[in-house]
């Protein structure tokens, strides 16, 4: 007993910063690590994204039961998800909110009887893409731009769906990289409860292909921004 308490006595501060941590990432602010493609161009393998826990919601920590709500999620922004679906946590782009009427054509979006814009960006713009053979485009929708990529020699099978109207509290989730995405054509709409907060930031960035060396480039890079 006495050693528990000099241990205790010893290390209380290590252990109360270690319960301030768990809070922390679990209800304020998280980073995460990305280990796939499903979100190029825009967030790359070996990413460390930045989740702001607080965009949304304010949760009881450790659990998914929010006690204010302080915003709601948005067209175009990038959000993790606590997919029951998919038994997983997927990084993925709001597409459709509730009550939104949408459709795609042969990865051409239309939403709500209006279709985005699409503008080329050009081919292999990425390292190992000369493999794939992958070609990138701006998607504009509303004002709001972000690049995605295409893969047209391997063509996703889910490449057209709908149209679907999302029902209330519900979102559709695609991914940036939509021939290479298991998002909302697989699992479905996903709730709101199941949206962990926002993405706008990588952290960090280590190349999985290249020994984990750093990708200074991507440090701090803001995922938001316009494409340029």
């Amino acid at each position: 007993m006495h050693t528990i308490i000099r241990l205790w006595r010893e290390y209380k501060g290590l252990v109360a910063l270690g319960v301030l941590m768990i809070i922390f990432r679990s209800a304020i602010a998280d980073w995460n690590v990305v280990p796939s493609g499903s979100m190029l161009p825009t967030i790359r393998p070996g990413d460390h994204i930045i989740v702001d826990k607080m965009a949304y919601e304010l949760r009881i920590p450790l659990t998914h039961i929010g006690v204010a709500r302080l915003s709601d999620p948005k067209r175009d922004d990038i959000v993790t998800i606590d997919s029951s679906a998919a038994h997983e946590l997927l990084v993925k782009r709001v597409i459709g909110i509730p009550g939104d009427r949408v459709a795609m054509r042969n990865n051409v979006l239309c939403i709500n009887g209006k279709r985005a814009d699409y503008q080329p960006l050009g081919s292999d713009l990425l390292p190992g893409d000369a493999r794939a053979h992958a070609e990138y485009l701006t998607e504009q929708f509303d004002g709001v731009a972000h690049r995605v990529r295409l893969s047209p020699d391997a063509p996703s099978p889910r490449s057209s769906f709908g149209p679907v109207v999302m029902p209330t509290g519900e979102y559709l989730m695609l991914g940036d990289n939509r021939d290479d995405s298991a998002d909302s054509r697989y699992f479905g709409f996903f709730p709101r409860t199941e949206i962990m907060g926002r993405v706008r930031r990588v952290a960090f960035s280590l190349d999985p292909t290249h020994f984990d060396l750093p990708r200074p480039n991507r440090f701090g890079k803001r995922l938001d921004s316009p494409p340029g």
